[in-house]
């Protein structure tokens, strides 16, 4: 393990900790709010056409809602919804799935704005794929939801009961009650798994498992040797590295705009396992408990590599006789 100062302990341990732990909290309280105020209905209405298509409830159609502000205090109205029986796992794991179009959008400034400098109108082509794979995933979703939900317990229409008013004190307050009650068990959770995961990090595991995945790489064959550069990159650094080295084989013209899209979409979903333990799990088992957490997490990625794939599929094939 490398060298444990106070420095790298504050910053690298403390630090982020206490920032989501926080992030967390604010999540909890505005989910609360929202549903002591009764704006539940007022949010799904937005998302009316899918949810209606697809047997959902309000509840999840106002998470959509949220899910394009926080991903946080959209996880946070599932969970309440859960665990009051409001909703039923089945539904759970469907609206968990359904959020995948507003959290694409959440962080598709932050990817976009880091794509286009360094690979130019490649990135107009990863972000269309990646566009297409969230609109492929709400759809499926949409349509199991028509399919499974049907009769089922939580799988209603928009309308929901009518609720007494409730003064925004009288909100305030039921929120900082349902905070209190859910805050010690995501403290109880979060901190030493987030601690765990931490030390694992400084013990060279996750370091380890990547350089791992990066050199067995050879089921890629298909793809060109330089290319196979951007996706170890993408797998034993981060996905700035492999962007930097797709830009400068761009630059050279070494590689096409073809090859540096399809070896980022490998690298996107060869990293996904790697990147669901280390940032979800520990953020989920916070607000969900850990069995949920992983049972939700793993039907996220397993969902997202297959609609991630599909769409590269496509592409593979629609842009196999263009020009580099």
């Amino acid at each position: 393990m490398h060298g444990l100062d106070l420095h790298s302990l504050w910053h690298g341990l403390i630090h982020p900790l206490i920032r989501l732990l926080v992030m967390v909290s604010m999540g909890i309280i505005a989910g609360n709010l929202i549903e002591s105020l009764n704006w539940t209905d007022r949010l799904a209405r937005l998302a009316w056409p899918l949810i209606r298509a697809g047997r959902l409830s309000a509840i999840t159609g106002a998470s959509f809602s949220m899910a394009f502000f926080s991903g946080v205090t959209s996880n946070t109205m599932l969970a309440e919804a859960f665990d009051q029986r409001r909703i039923g796992k089945r539904e759970l794991v469907l609206a968990n799935l359904f959020n995948s179009l507003p959290r694409y959008f959440l962080h598709l400034p932050t990817v976009f704005f880091l794509t286009a400098p360094l690979i130019g109108t490649a990135a107009i082509h990863y972000v269309g794929i990646t566009f297409t794979a969230a609109v492929f995933q709400t759809t499926l979703v949409v349509i199991s939801g028509r399919l499974l939900l049907t009769g089922t317990r939580g799988a209603t229409t928009i309308e929901t009961p009518q609720q007494r008013r409730v003064g925004l004190k009288d909100a305030l307050a039921m929120a900082w009650q349902r905070f209190r009650r859910r805050i010690k068990k995501i403290i109880f959770y979060t901190v030493p798994i987030y601690t765990l995961f931490f030390f694992a990090s400084r013990a060279g595991l996750f370091t380890l498992l990547q350089k791992g995945l990066a050199a067995h790489v050879s089921f890629l064959a298909w793809l060109k040797p330089q290319a196979l550069g951007i996706v170890a990159l993408h797998l034993g650094a981060e996905f700035a590295a492999g962007l930097a080295a797709a830009g400068a084989l761009l630059d050279t013209h070494s590689l096409g705009t073809r090859d540096v899209v399809l070896a980022l979409l490998a690298g996107n979903i060869l990293s996904t396992p790697m990147r669901a333990l280390r940032h979800q799990f520990p953020y989920y088992a916070g607000i969900f408990k850990p069995r949920t957490a992983i049972e939700l997490i793993l039907a996220s990625q397993i969902f997202r590599v297959a609609t991630v794939a599909g769409a590269g599929v496509i592409y593979f094939f629609i842009s196999a006789g263009w020009g580099q």
